[in-house]
C-alpha cells in the first residue's frame, strides 16, 4: 500500500501570525528586506542578494523584458520565460543587460525617406514626439538627425514630403559618445538647454536618448538590483530538453542567474542537467524545481542547484493537482523544504535558498511565506496584472483586466515542461483567462512592500533572517478566518486592497 506522509497538507490561509514584542528601534524605516539568492558557504555571503524578496515566474504572460527591468529597478529579478526560441530569449537578456537608468532605447525611429505622414502615424503610435532619423529606420542605426513634434505640422507641411526636408541633421544637434554617464548626460541637458541628448558609439550608431523629463529617473529607484557593471540583474529560465545549446547562448548573453524550469523537478533529468550546467558554467547561479518535500530538496541540492523553488499545483492559473492528483499545500511544503534546507547546511556548511513559488493569493502570504522559511518567492497572478506583463489589457463593463494564461495550457503549448510523452498536449494543466488589471508595477509593488515592512515590525523583526528566527505562527479555524474579516456595509471606493 502507499505510503501516508504525517500531517495535514496546509496552505497559507490556514495560518495567522502572533504579534512579537515590538523595540523602539523597531521601525518602518529600518526594515533590511534583502535576502540571499543563490548558494553560499557558511560564515560567508551570497554572490547575489535581492533586494526585495520578490521574483517573476518562468511564464510567458509574466516575464517579459519590461516587467524584469521594472522588478529589477525595484530590487527584485525578473526570470525570462524559455517557451520560445533560444534567439528570442537571448535578444530579450541583451534587452534587460543594455538597459541603463535614464537611457532610453529609441522606439520612435525613421529613415530620412520616410514621408512626413508615416513620421506622423509614427509618433500618433507610440505616443512619443522625438523621433530618431537613422539611416535604416532602426532604434540602432546610424543616427542622421532628430525630428520632433515642434519641426513639421501635419497641415501646414506637405505630407508626402521627406522626412529630410524637415528633420535637423547630426551635425546640428548635440550628442554625446556612449561612455557618457548619466549625470554627465543630465548636465549637459540643462547647461545646453536641450530637451533630449542622443548617445552614439564610435561608428555613429544611436545607443540611447536622454531626456530632461528622465532627469529624476536614476533618483526613484534606490533599491535597484545591478551587477559589478551597474547593469540590472536579470534571469533566464531553461528546460531539460535543449539546455546544452540554451545555456551557453544564456551566458554569453549576459544572464546573472538560471533556473531549470518544470512542473516536477524531483527527477533524474533535472539532476542530469544540473550536474552538466555546474560543470561546464560553474561560475553562473543555476536554479532547480519545483518540489514539495524535504527529500526532494536535498536530491537537487547535491545535484548542485544554487536554489531551489517550492510548490507543485497551487499557482493561480495551475491545474496540475485537478488533473492529476500530485501537489501539497504550500504552506505545508515549505515548512518541510525549510527544515531540510537548515538540515542541510549544518551537515554540509552549505547554505541553498529556496523559493516559495504558488499559493500566494494574498499580499499578507508572503510575510508568511518568509516566515516559514522561504528566502524569497516567485509570483505569477500577481506580476500578471501590471503594465509591464506581456498580456493585453482589455476592457469590460467591471473595468479593465489583463490576460494570464498558464505554462501547462493549450494557448501557452509548453509541451516539453509538461512531458506527456507526445508532442503536443494530451489534457491541460493550466488556464486560460484574466486578472483584474492593476497599473503599474512600481506602484504595485510598493503597497505590497509597505505591508511586508509593517507586517515584520509587529513581529519585531527588521531583517527576514531575523524574521524567520522569531515569528510565531497560528492555525486558524473557519470562523477565526470570518472573525477577521469587516462586517459592515462597506462604503463604494475606487480601487480595492490586493
Amino acid at each position: 500500500m502507499a505510503q501516508i506522509i504525517a500531517g495535514v497538507s496546509r496552505t497559507f490561509n490556514e495560518y495567522l501570525l502572533l504579534p512579537n514584542r515590538t523595540a523602539l528601534d523597531c521601525s518602518v524605516a529600518a526594515v533590511d528586506l534583502r535576502t540571499p539568492l543563490v548558494r553560499y558557504a557558511a560564515g560567508q555571503s551570497s554572490t547575489i542578494e535581492l533586494r526585495t524578496p520578490f521574483t517573476s515566474a518562468i511564464m510567458q504572460a509574466v516575464s517579459s523584458p519590461e516587467l524584469a527591468i521594472a522588478l529589477a529597478r525595484n530590487g527584485g529579478l525578473g526570470f525570462l520565460h524559455h517557451n520560445r526560441s533560444i534567439d528570442e530569449q537571448v535578444e530579450d537578456v541583451v534587452t534587460v543587460k543594455n538597459f541603463k537608468a535614464g537611457f532610453v532605447v529609441s522606439d520612435t525611429n525613421v529613415r530620412p525617406e520616410d514621408s512626413l505622414r508615416r513620421l506622423n502615424e509614427v509618433m500618433a503610435r507610440t505616443g512619443h514626439s522625438t523621433a530618431a532619423v537613422t539611416e535604416n529606420g532602426g532604434a540602432t542605426g546610424r543616427l542622421l538627425g532628430l525630428v520632433t513634434s515642434r519641426d513639421f505640422h501635419p497641415q501646414r507641411h506637405d505630407p508626402d514630403a521627406p522626412v529630410s526636408s524637415r528633420m535637423r541633421p547630426i551635425t546640428e544637434v548635440a550628442h554625446a559618445t556612449a561612455d557618457v554617464t548619466l549625470s554627465e548626460a543630465n548636465a549637459r541637458l540643462w547647461e545646453e538647454r536641450l530637451d533630449c541628448l542622443p548617445v552614439v558609439d564610435e561608428l555613429g550608431r544611436l545607443r540611447h536618448l536622454v531626456f530632461r523629463a528622465d532627469y529624476t529617473d536614476n533618483k526613484r529607484f534606490p533599491a535597484q538590483l545591478v551587477d559589478d557593471a551597474k547593469r540590472l540583474r536579470v534571469g533566464a529560465g531553461v528546460n531539460t530538453h535543449d539546455y546544452r545549446e540554451r545555456v551557453p547562448a544564456l551566458v554569453e548573453a549576459g544572464a546573472d542567474v538560471l533556473c531549470f524550469d518544470s512542473s516536477d523537478g524531483y527527477s533524474d533529468w533535472q539532476a542530469e542537467a544540473l550536474r552538466w550546467a555546474k560543470k561546464h558554467y560553474p561560475e553562473v547561479p543555476i536554479g532547480g524545481g519545483n518540489i514539495v518535500d524535504g527529500d526532494a530538496f536535498r536530491f537537487l541540492a547535491e545535484a548542485g542547484a544554487d536554489f531551489v523553488k517550492v510548490g507543485v499545483g497551487g499557482g493561480a492559473i495551475c491545474i496540475t493537482r485537478d488533473q492529476k492528483g500530485i501537489g501539497r499545500g504550500q504552506a505545508s511544503a515549505v515548512l518541510d523544504v525549510a527544515a531540510a534546507r537548515d538540515s542541510y547546511r549544518e551537515e554540509t556548511g552549505e547554505y541553498v535558498p529556496i523559493c516559495s513559488d504558488g499559493g500566494l493569493a494574498h499580499d499578507y502570504h508572503v510575510a508568511l511565506a518568509l516566515a516559514m522559511g522561504a528566502d524569497f518567492v516567485m509570483m505569477g497572478r500577481y506580476f500578471a496584472r501590471f503594465d509591464q506583463a506581456p498580456g493585453a489589457k482589455v476592457p469590460t463593463r467591471e473595468g479593465f483586466v489583463k490576460e494570464y494564461w498558464g505554462e501547462g495550457s493549450n494557448r501557452a503549448r509548453n509541451w516539453q515542461r509538461y512531458g506527456q510523452g507526445t508532442q503536443g498536449l494530451l489534457f491541460e494543466e493550466g488556464v486560460d483567462g484574466f486578472v483584474p488589471y492593476a497599473g503599474d508595477l512600481s506602484e504595485g509593488l510598493a503597497t505590497t512592500i509597505a505591508k511586508l515592512r509593517a507586517t515584520m515590525v509587529s513581529c519585531g523583526a527588521t531583517t527576514v533572517p531575523r524574521f524567520q528566527a522569531t515569528a510565531r505562527l497560528t492555525l486558524v479555524s473557519d470562523q477565526s478566518l470570518q472573525e477577521g474579516h469587516a462586517t459592515v456595509t462597506l462604503r463604494e471606493t475606487t480601487g480595492s486592497p490586493s
